[in-house]
């Protein structure tokens, strides 16, 4: 070993550990005065210590971690809060509607949690037929069968994290939902994730979803606010996906709760041979908000599509980060991400493609672009290919731009105000990532949510379609 790095490691081995911020000794304090209340026993109750005992050791993640360069945790998150105990607020159909907005009228079975509680009353399980075996995760935990164990086993999420182990500490329900084999849900599914309490917390779900061999599903995740909810809290929701071969699973995720809550989201997916998942990610309304994807590509034949749209204005932070890992030959994904950045907002995309060893015939494209409508505004992207096999078609690219005056200049010189031009041309922006949503009703209920974003700006009008 050099002297460098002699001198190098012995400094490493003395650097003081920074002191705890306020958050990180308020998760210690929220789950020492939670734990009593939180589902699950036996092993359940190990794992949540696990999580918490990793989390007293690593801190929320700075800067100097690389997948959160550009999102440093421990200076953004100021507060965490215990999760809610006693009676769960009240929540009226019409009420939740509204949060809801155009996502509302989507026809299908629908499963809600308010304030990370499952609420019966507001759900339409009925709806699911016998094709679909489906229950709140929360009585599973309290009964903590063996092969759910599997579902936390070490390195089932990928290497541990922060957000992960948050999640795992704080879990208060969530959805376990299997699609038997060859079936098909015909109607899209809901899943609701409602902040209704007037008191800050911390909202952690967990939901599992089992796509069996030959089946098809449509579901939504909805995360969203009710009209006198608190301003601040912390919502953390996991999904964890497995897409067995031959199965079809449409996944969108929609972040529209508009208040200071942070929203901290995990997708981890493993997608099976002749397998297709298609992800879509909305993200409009959260002052801090982390998405998380990783899926494995772990069958060969089987196709990933994963786009989203994510919307920002004020001082907003938005951080998508993505890893893709072709483990086999023959598999094809496909990204794409649009953002539109006002004010002093700040956009992150970080998107990864492994591919492994003998993954031969690889086919994995990647695109991120940012609309900045103000000179404040930023967006850092942050592409990476990892290629250990050859025979491969990988490549990836990212772009910024401002919108094009050619095209207001075209809008205007034919009548249309400056400001409905201006909405014309970030709706038809996002629009390319929004259009590769398949199902017709959900495609059309985010492009509403997206116009209602455009028309609430200053200056923006959203476009018609008439």
């Amino acid at each position: 070993m050099s002297a460098t790095a002699s001198s190098t490691s012995a400094l490493s081995a003395t650097r003081p550990v920074p002191p705890k911020t306020a958050a990180e000794r308020g998760i210690l304090d929220a789950f020492e005065g939670s734990s009593g209340s939180l589902p699950g026993n036996g092993w359940v109750s190990k794992v949540r210590g696990e999580a918490v005992a990793w989390l007293d050791a690593q801190g929320l993640p700075t800067r100097r971690v690389e997948a959160f360069k550009y999102t440093d945790l421990r200076e953004r998150i100021k507060e965490v809060w215990a999760p809610l105990s006693g009676a769960a607020v009240e929540v009226s159909v019409a009420q939740l509607d509204t949060a809801l907005g155009p996502l509302a009228a989507l026809d299908g079975p629908r499963v809600v949690f308010v304030d990370g509680v499952f609420n019966a009353a507001l759900s339409r399980t009925a709806e699911f037929g016998e094709v679909v075996e489906q229950m709140p995760l929360a009585p599973l935990l309290g009964k903590a069968p063996a092969w759910l164990e599997g579902k936390f086993a070490p390195g089932r999420l990928g290497d541990a994290t922060a957000m992960t182990a948050l999640n795992t500490a704080f879990m208060s329900d969530g959805l376990m939902i299997k699609i038997k084999p060859g079936k098909a849900v015909s109607k899209p599914v809901l899943v609701v994730s409602v902040r209704a309490s007037a008191a800050p917390s911390t909202i952690a779900s967990r939901n599992i979803v089992a796509m069996e061999a030959g089946s098809s599903m449509t579901m939504v995740e909805a995360y969203v606010a009710v009209a006198g909810a608190a301003s601040k809290g912390i919502v953390s929701g996991l999904t964890d996906v497995t897409v067995a071969d031959g199965a079809k699973l449409a996944h969108i995720k929609c972040a529209i709760d508009g208040s200071s809550a942070s929203h901290l989201s995990n997708v981890a997916a493993k997608v099976g041979a002749d397998a297709s998942y298609r992800v879509f990610q909305l993200t409009a309304g959260p002052q801090l908000a982390r998405n998380d994807l990783t899926v494995e590509m772990a069958g060969t034949g089987s196709k990933l599509d994963i786009s989203g749209a994510f919307l920002a204005r004020g001082t907003a932070h938005i951080d998508t980060t993505l890893v893709v890992d072709h483990k086999v030959p023959h598999c094809e994904s496909r990204e794409l991400f649009k953002g539109v950045l006002a004010d002093r907002a700040r956009g992150v995309f970080q998107g990864k493609i492994i591919v492994r060893p003998g993954a031969e015939k690889t086919d994995g494209k990647q695109m991120a672009r940012a609309l900045l409508l103000s000179q404040d505004a930023e967006f850092d992207s942050k592409p990476e290919l990892e290629i250990y096999a050859d025979d491969v078609a990988c490549g990836h690219g990212a772009t910024v731009t401002e919108p094009d005056e050619n095209l207001m200049f075209y809008c205007r010189s034919r009548g249309i105000p400056e400001a409905q031009a201006r909405g014309l041309l970030i709706e038809a922006f996002i629009g390319e990532a929004i259009e590769k949503i398949e199902h017709e009703a959900v495609r059309e209920a985010l492009m509403e949510l997206a116009r209602r974003w455009l028309s609430q700006g200053d200056g923006l009008e959203a476009g018609s379609a008439t």
